[in-house]
């Protein structure tokens, strides 16, 4: 009886463990200056035990920083030296290869200290919007070019700030009132975490972690192998073609279930690029270990045991496990892709539980706005750098259709015009759901969108294009058909590419259609009725509902009738 209380009570501690860390989330959210964090929660948050073993992660945050912080406190605990941790220090890095996969994001580690004993660890990340260089995108040719490093150090020791890493910050990079507000932000929601955690202990009466960090951990480990276990013992391979930056990628994986764990072996994918779109393996190994869970184990907690039986391997120098010095401010790009990839080969062990290809990367752009120079600038012009983050359609699932205008796998929220709008002088002049893009299928592919971009009077300004699918469309599944490509051009006509960095005058627009997400299964299994739903609601066309589904005239003529009295379904 004994034995089944302490259980019980240390579920509860597991319990309140995630809600620690979710407030920790929170507070970053509440008091982050970048948009990047506030509105569209790029971040992450967990607690550790003081072997730098991720205990709990927050609900708030994405699988890419998380799953790559997951392996970041061990390195922190080796590079600051255990004789050099103490009471009231803070930690940081933006170490691509030892955080979270590139220079924008900075990882920042808090020790919890309990009546003066280390107990434990709280890390967090976000992407800030700038951090010097060639600012964020993929024109750079090595890490050196893309901002500032900041090596695993300390940001404060026993309670005191390192002054000259703070001025030395401020002085390399566009936005330094945003980035130390970001800095201090991190380190407040380590605090937040920690007060919360020693309430805790002293509740349950706890001295030490161990305890419930071995209940956590032996319990995921074993839940998860246990799903491993019921799977078939197989192989497959899947593979994928995507854009790249100057010519086509391929990402390889050969996925293998054995009693034990499941190896991602990504041998054969291409070689590293010679601009920033390469991956550090930290990086794909936090996606491909996501689209697992996601599709094997999806209820149990993600923590350092849960993780560890998904074991993927990489050939160091390809485009999944670049080496320093590779550019890799846009590792998001390929490693968002990964996760279609190794359900590409999933499929053929799994049939039926893995969704089509949605849009996959992020579509994110930076606009780099400046007084106009090919005439007078007003006196109100200004020098401003705005991030924003928006999605195409996903992919749609076995029995659903995709979610539209939804980030999968990252999960990143798109962010609202008015808070675009309001960290620069840009205007966003069109951001609706995208007809037609979205693949067809027995369920339907999720939507892209458009989106027209603009400056306001007196400004030109350069656009950091962060884009795939431009040639290479989400492919359907299990009949699918593909989702609709990304296209960009300015106003006039003229051609932009799909990533680098574009010049943009005063007066002109840039013009997006974002990409749709594929269809699953045969287009004529759809049900009529949702057909006909889809086009009352504009998400098809009268064309492609009786292109792509076969839909009567008559039919089409029963909704126009709807569409006019009102009626959206």
């Amino acid at each position: 009886m004994a034995q089944s209380q302490s259980n019980v009570a240390y579920q509860v501690m597991w319990n309140r463990l995630i809600s620690v860390v979710e407030e920790q989330a929170q507070a970053l959210v509440r008091t982050a200056f970048s948009t990047s964090v506030r509105e569209a929660g790029d971040l992450s948050a967990g607690v550790y035990d003081t072997h730098g073993r991720m205990l709990a992660q927050a609900i708030t945050g994405t699988p890419g920083h998380v799953n790559a912080m997951a392996d970041a406190v061990a390195h922190f605990i080796r590079r600051i030296g255990r004789q050099n941790i103490f009471e009231g220090d803070v930690y940081l890095t933006n170490d691509p290869w030892e955080g979270t996969g590139h220079l924008h994001d900075i990882t920042m580690v808090t020790p919890s200290f309990h009546n003066g004993v280390l107990v434990g660890f709280f890390a967090c990340t976000a992407h800030i919007v700038d951090i010097g260089g060639r600012g964020f995108g993929a024109d750079a040719a090595s890490v050196y070019e893309e901002g500032l490093y900041i090596p695993i150090m300390k940001f404060a020791e026993r309670g005191d700030v390192d002054d000259t890493l703070v001025r030395i910050v401020r002085g390399n990079v566009r936005e330094p009132d945003q980035l130390i507000g970001d800095m201090y932000a991190l380190a407040t929601c380590n605090e937040i975490g920690h007060r919360r955690l020693i309430e805790m202990m002293e509740e349950f009466g706890l001295d030490d972690l161990d305890g419930i960090a071995a209940f956590i951990l032996d319990n995921s480990r074993r839940a998860t192998l246990e799903r491993i276990a019921a799977l078939p013992r197989s192989s497959a391979e899947g593979e994928m073609t995507v854009d790249g930056f100057a010519t086509p990628i391929t990402l390889k994986v050969k996925l293998t279930i054995e009693e034990d764990r499941i190896i991602s072996d990504f041998t054969g994918t291409s070689g590293v690029d010679k601009k920033g779109i390469n991956c550090p393996l930290v990086y794909a190994k936090a996606y491909a270990c996501y689209a697992l869970k996601c599709a094997i184990a999806p209820e149990i907690p993600n923590n350092a045991a849960s993780l560890a039986p998904f074991e993927i391997e990489a050939p160091e120098n390809t485009i999944v496990n670049a080496v320093h010095p590779a550019p890799v401010a846009l590792r998001h790009i390929v490693g968002h892709f990964v996760p279609d990839t190794v359900y590409d080969a999933l499929d053929k062990i799994l049939p039926g539980v893995v969704p089509a290809e949605g849009a996959g990367c992020l579509c994110n752009f930076q606009v780099s706005l400046r007084p106009r120079t090919d005439a007078p600038a007003p006196a109100g012009a200004v020098r401003s750098e705005v991030l924003t983050f928006n999605s195409g359609g996903s992919g749609a699932r076995p029995e659903h259709d995709g979610l539209n205008a939804t980030a999968f796998p990252s999960g990143v929220m798109t962010m609202p015009i008015e808070a675009t709008e309001h960290a620069g002088p840009v205007i966003i002049w069109r951001k609706e759901l995208r007809p037609d893009s979205g693949g067809a299928g027995k369920q339907r592919g999720g939507l892209g969108q458009y989106m027209e971009v603009g400056a306001r009077e007196g400004h030109e300004f350069d656009f950091q294009a962060m884009f795939d699918r431009v040639d290479h469309p989400a492919r359907g599944r299990r009949g699918g058909k593909a989702g609709a490509c990304t296209t960009i051009a300015q106003d006039d006509g003229s051609k932009m590419y799909g990533k680098g960095k574009q010049f943009v005058p005063h007066g002109h627009k840039v013009m997006l259609a974002l990409p749709g997400g594929a269809g699953y299964g045969d287009p004529v299994e759809r049900s009529v009725d949702l057909i006909k739903r889809d086009l009352l609601r504009g998400y098809i066309t009268a064309a492609a509902a009786k292109r792509d589904y076969g839909l009567s005239d008559a039919d089409i003529a029963d909704v126009d009738a709807k569409a006019r009295k009102g009626d959206a379904g």
